[in-house]
């Protein structure tokens, strides 16, 4: 039966992936609705292409403009917005899977309802499981919806993982620990001295994945592995003590699983995230992705070592936060984004992200995350909080722009 698709936040790099695997399937995938924020000529150009029934952008403005460009190409796509908006093409009756694809906490409301509405999830958004674990992972249960992991680290673990129904299964399957592998980033071999002189245009260039500019960010200071950690933790139901974070350069391996008898099993293949992508929308089946078969003799040789907390302290925040519990991995999320959008900007130097987002979390009391709204409000208030420190920061820094005030 064909797979009808809602596809969360299209425009960006993994919607891109996820559209061209589609493209390689027609049989077997359609598209019911393309979403993205203000890109409208880019989502403009998918419309017409994969003509989906719903389209949704982030405002009144860009809707009209999407609008008017699909009716003068003949195109019946409805245009709305707004995060309602969202929400309803998340849930909709129309389609059975959606791909959470929004990058940050915007992606949360719409995935949380996918899981409400009991559809298959393909998650690429760590964030709804880094700022809602629990709650998240309990609409999955108890909607009988189906959650396979797109992230490349979390989809190997799962390839990796034994063939069972439920984690409780695979935890008394033998499983001692799960290690998620990380390319070290740009930065992997610069002396941690020099990075405050770091441009975002630097940070931004990834030695192996073609990403978005934030997640090219978190990459280089490796919150992209501390966030990954806290989604392994909610996904496969292992404490922090059993998820080790090791760096691998040539990114081939993208993460492995070690069981009680001495095995160790390890999913390669060459850093495309088509091949995530293809894995989870067909699964259990497999079908052709697009990528290039891995040449081991090519490669020649894989290596690893263990990361450098000094030169990676928000990986080191992250573990400290998912061990901390409570508001505390929602906090250093809100906080990070705050911290990362202001480096981009020129506002702060690249240290001063791990900075901002260390002086958040010992200012915030870590209460519980038992609710949604919780969440919500431990968000808002690490974002404020993070906007303060933001300013307070000298514009001597290099690189930096004077603050506006």
């Amino acid at each position: 039966m064909q797979k009808r698709l809602t596809l969360l936040g299209s425009t960006g790099s993994i919607g891109d992936s996820t559209l061209d695997v589609v493209e390689r399937h027609p049989d077997r995938f359609s598209v019911y609705a393309l979403t993205a924020h203000r890109n409208g000529d880019k989502l403009v150009a998918q419309c017409l292409r994969f003509q989906p029934e719903v389209a949704v952008v982030g405002d009144a403005e860009t809707a009209a403009r999407v609008a008017a460009a699909l009716r003068a190409a003949g195109s019946k796509t409805e245009v709305t917005y707004g995060p309602d908006a969202l929400v309803d093409v998340a849930r909709a009756a129309q389609c059975d899977t959606v791909v959470a694809a929004i990058v940050g906490a915007a992606g949360l409301a719409p995935t949380l309802a996918a899981a409400r509405a009991g559809k298959r999830i393909l998650l690429a958004n760590k964030e709804a499981l880094v700022m809602s674990g629990q709650i998240f992972m309990d609409a999955v249960r108890d909607n009988g919806a189906v959650l396979l992991p797109v992230d490349s680290e979390h989809n190997a673990v799962f390839q990796c993982l034994p063939p069972c129904a439920d984690n409780e299964a695979r935890l008394h399957g033998g499983v001692s620990k799960i290690i998620l592998t990380a390319s070290g980033g740009p930065f992997r071999t610069r002396e941690p001295s020099t990075l405050v002189d770091v441009t975002p245009d630097e940070a931004c260039k990834h030695p192996n994945w073609a990403m978005g500019r934030k997640i090219s960010v978190d990459s280089a200071t490796m919150m992209n592995k501390g966030l990954e950690v806290i989604e392994a933790h909610w996904l496969f139901d292992l404490p922090g003590s059993r998820i080790e974070v090791l760096i691998h350069p040539q990114s081939v391996i993208h993460s492995m699983v070690s069981y009680a008898d001495g095995s160790v099993l390890a999913q390669l293949g060459n850093p495309d995230m088509r091949t995530p992508i293809a894995h989870a929308l067909a699964f259990p089946d497999r079908v052709e992705s697009g990528v290039a078969p891995l040449d081991l003799a090519q490669i020649a040789s894989l290596t690893f070592e263990k990361p450098d907390f000094a030169r990676f302290p928000c990986l080191a925040l992250a573990i400290d936060a998912l061990e901390a519990g409570g508001i505390a991995s929602a906090a250093l999320n809100a906080a990070n984004e705050i911290a990362v959008e202001a480096f981009l900007a020129r506002r702060i130097g690249f240290m001063s992200i791990g900075g901002v987002v260390e002086r958040v979390l010992s200012a915030l009391p870590n209460t519980s995350a038992a609710s949604l709204d919780d969440v919500l409000a431990a968000d808002a208030s690490a974002r404020r909080l993070a906007s303060r420190f933001v300013a307070e920061l000298t514009a001597s820094a290099p690189g930096a722009e004077p603050i506006a005030h």
